[in-house]
């Protein structure tokens, strides 16, 4: 099953925020065991850096992204799916970039906290980390 991580879950997890980070890192680990096939938006990555290097330090984002990196498939961003994510329905163009990325790489469920702002989503499984993680022990 291929699931792709929203931004938010990711900061989640990187800065361990309550109550947000039990569920989350959980299925932080199911990516790692290879029981999920877990995938990152690659806008996600340059957010991370930019966030994590203002809060923090440069340092720190770059290992941040190597980790990312080490744990993570990337869905790609391209023209066409920039053009069909401001072409959308979408009111936040960083979540239609996010959503069109999922689609051109055949993601199954996007895992995020604003489930919401995803209202929009047709052919993608949407859902909050503690559903997810539910989804998980019942299968």
């Amino acid at each position: 099953m291929k699931v792709l991580f929203d931004t938010n879950i990711i900061l989640d997890v990187l800065l361990e925020r309550e109550p947000f980070f039990e569920h989350s890192s959980q299925l932080f680990d199911f990516v790692e065991s290879k029981k999920i096939d877990g995938y990152l938006c690659a806008t996600t990555l340059t957010t991370i850096d930019y966030l994590v290097t203002k809060h923090h330090n440069k340092q720190l984002a770059k290992q941040a992204i190597q980790s990312l990196l080490a744990l993570f498939s990337i869905a790609g961003v391209n023209k066409l799916i920039l053009i069909n994510a401001v072409d959308s329905e979408f009111s936040d163009f960083e979540d239609a970039v996010l959503y069109q990325s999922a689609c051109n790489a055949g993601i199954d469920y996007i895992v995020t906290r604003n489930v919401k702002d995803f209202k929009m989503a047709t052919s993608i499984h949407i859902c909050t980390p503690l559903e997810y993680w539910r989804l998980l022990q019942n299968s």
